[in-house]
């Protein structure tokens, strides 16, 4: 199954809160996101930088489902305030995505 990796970054002043917000993620958008498909979902942090990883046999089917549903636009609007741009989004791109160079399984 693909395996995914993409950049954000949230503002300096942001960091706690949304940590804090993190270790309490809404049962139903957990809920939904295995129901899409995603596993093996982690964020990583160093600093402002964010680096999120996933597992989903279809990225851009799984997103447009996320898209639609209700909870997930909820939490999209609440944690929409704590990010900012990331210095090298590409135009037209919705998130940084990164190319995998290696993979030990």
């Amino acid at each position: 199954m693909p395996r995914y990796a993409y950049q954000l970054r949230i503002k300096p002043d942001a960091i706690e809160e949304y940590e804090r917000e993190h270790r309490r993620v809404w049962p139903e958008l957990l809920a939904k996101l295995k129901e899409v498909g995603v596993s093996d979902y982690s964020i990583f942090r160093r600093g402002q930088e964010l680096v999120l990883s996933l597992t989903v046999d279809d990225l851009d089917k799984a997103f447009a489902e996320l898209d639609r549903d209700p909870v997930n636009q909820r939490w999209q609007e609440f944690m929409s305030r704590l990010f900012e741009p990331v210095p090298d989004l590409e135009p037209g791109e919705r998130f940084a995505m990164m190319k995998e160079v290696f993979r030990l399984d």
